[in-house]
């Protein structure tokens, strides 16, 4: 084992702060839902529109990721903005992320993305353009 890897393995402050922020910037689904029940949360689908149009987060919007910069409008800086993509191994989520907190808004990712949502925890979506 990389002894770099060992060490900071051992250093139990370092992982103080980094399952902190983890946590502060990360949820999954249950997480997810728990927040959309209770409110004050804006929920952002950056995935393309054509797939958001096929299905869906019951409540999320479609700002695709390319397009973020220039929708700001339909976000708040007074509530979170959880914002998910397609599965664990996409970036558009992240990326979206940066952009966001780049402006200052509140800004969470749920792991996992469409996929988890879906296929691992089998939560309802909304299919088609209407909600």
């Amino acid at each position: 084992m990389n002894e770099k890897i060992k060490e900071l393995r051992l250093n139990t402050e370092k992982a103080q702060c980094f399952f902190s922020k983890r946590l502060a910037y990360t949820l999954g689904p249950v997480e997810l839902k728990n927040f959309m029940e209770k409110g004050g949360v804006r929920v952002v689908d950056v995935r393309a529109e054509a797939d958001y149009q096929i299905a869906h987060i019951p409540g999320a919007v479609s700002i695709p990721k390319d397009e973020l910069d220039k929708n700001l409008d339909k976000l708040s800086k007074d509530e979170v903005t959880i914002i998910y993509c397609y599965n664990q191994q996409c970036h558009l989520g992240d990326s979206a992320c940066l952009i966001l907190a780049d402006y200052g808004y509140p800004v969470m990712l749920m792991e996992g993305g469409f996929d988890v949502w879906v296929n691992d925890f089998r939560f309802a979506t909304v299919e088609g353009a209407g909600e």
